[in-house]
């Protein structure tokens, strides 16, 4: 036999090339359904084969998934894969088709895959297994279903790979976790901080009470022995001591807002606040104020809180008022649809806004920011009375209530104070 010379044997490798790359390109083409009809050269001359419409369809779709995608036949033999599939084996296609899916199934789910494959003749199932990339585990969602095709019936299986969602979902359970931690550290807190605060104000309000009993009697039984100068700084050590008594009493009403303990009963606003206002006759009288009280429904609140939000507004509303005039305070209230003060008003609707209307000093909304601030304040103490947490403690109780509250306010003019509540409480059980 003669030996070939470099250049025929070059020649046969450049028509070998080829061969392959035809047979590669038709290979793909029918894969991927460019063509639904092949003639092919065998022992009886050239033969038609056709690919039925469902069968090119169905290759198309599956190759533009995003998801791998395999069909099988009765002995596990992969005879359909797309791109998508080998790209998450990492592995070339010559490398998946033809071969035995359990080739590529980690072996602790072998059983499991089995099962899934013996029942995913019978009906549509799903379920989840790590397959091998490289040495290392993937998690996968499997999804069989069965297909007429071409050669018969067929399993197809879709193939989700589940990394990015497990790590989520890792993640999401590491979170959770360390949030309970949390919770439970701010609990603990929370608890230490009450704890702190009911001590503290008991402990601070004994010798803070022997100080104003003493500076009283200094007061009414030796005011005769003093200068007028000493008289001036007993009456100032009375002053900031009963200041220092509203103080504690309201960081201990503050403190006790975190208690988880937050019992609803259906009340009548209008009575709570007609009681309330029997509290203020004095200051009412005093000042010539008019307190008008139109009607408001019935809401499901705590009663006692709830009365410290109206005793917090109408005290301010009657504290803040103009000189020389005499203040005339408004509490009315409508149903709305939905849980903003502005919503569109409905006679059945879920939320209740109130509005408590006065005619006093006002402010400038521009210090809207500090209204609701824990001792926050817009005026100076000696020119009006209080500690700064009155209306801190007003808008806490309203958002355990599961409400809102705003102030629109002129200054020289007047606020309205406005509160959105549900009408009802959402109960846990």
């Amino acid at each position: 036999m003669k030996a070939k010379t470099y250049e025929e044997l070059l020649n046969e490798v450049t028509d070998l090339r080829q061969q392959l790359e035809e047979a590669n390109d038709t290979i793909d083409a029918i894969r991927t359904g460019r063509v639904d009809a092949l003639v092919v050269l065998g022992e009886k001359g050239h033969e038609l084969y056709t690919l039925k419409t469902a069968d090119q369809t169905y290759r198309l779709f599956i190759e533009k998934m995003n998801e791998g995608a395999v069909t099988l036949n009765r002995e596990g033999i992969i005879v359909y894969s797309n791109t998508q599939f080998a790209s998450m084996l990492n592995l070339p296609m010559s490398k998946v088709l033809g071969l035995p899916f359990s080739n590529f199934i980690a072996p602790a789910f072998v059983d499991q895959f089995n099962a899934l494959f013996k029942r995913g003749w019978g009906q549509d199932c799903k379920g989840e297994i790590s397959l091998i990339n490289q040495q290392r585990y993937v998690e996968f969602q499997l999804s069989f279903t069965t297909l007429e095709l071409d050669e018969g019936v067929s399993l197809s299986i879709i193939l989700t790979d589940l990394t990015e969602q497990k790590e989520t979902q890792r993640q999401l359970k590491l979170n959770n976790q360390q949030l309970e931690e949390i919770n439970h550290a701010l609990e603990i807190s929370n608890h230490d901080l009450q704890q702190f605060a009911s001590v503290a104000s008991h402990d601070l309000q004994e010798p803070l009470r022997k100080i104003q009993i003493y500076s009283n009697l200094l007061k009414e039984k030796h005011a005769a022995q003093f200068s007028a100068s000493a008289g001036t700084y007993l009456q100032k050590i009375i002053s900031s001591s009963e200041r220092m008594r509203v103080l504690i009493h309201d960081i201990l009403s503050f403190s006790r807002l975190s208690d988880k303990d937050n019992k609803f009963e259906l009340t009548d606003l209008k009575l709570l606040i007609a009681e309330l206002l029997k509290d203020f006759e004095l200051i009412i009288e005093e000042k010539k104020a008019t307190i008008t009280i139109e009607e408001i429904p019935v809401i499901e609140v705590n009663p006692g809180q709830i009365r410290q939000v109206f005793q917090n507004v109408i005290s301010n509303a009657l504290k803040f008022s103009r000189p020389g005039v005499s203040p005339i305070i408004t509490i009315s209230a409508s149903r709305i649809c939905d849980s903003v003060y502005d919503s569109s008003p409905d006679t059945a609707g879920p939320y209740a806004c109130i509005n408590i209307k006065d005619n006093g000093i006002g402010f400038d909304e521009k210090y809207m920011s500090n209204v609701f601030t824990l001792f926050k304040r817009l005026h100076t103490k000696d020119k009006y009375e209080g500690t700064g947490i009155g209306l801190a403690i007003t808008k806490r109780i309203i958002e355990k209530h599961n409400g809102s509250i705003i102030a629109k306010s002129t200054e020289g003019k007047g606020s309205n104070f406005i509160i959105v509540l549900p009408m009802r409480q959402q109960h846990v059980l």
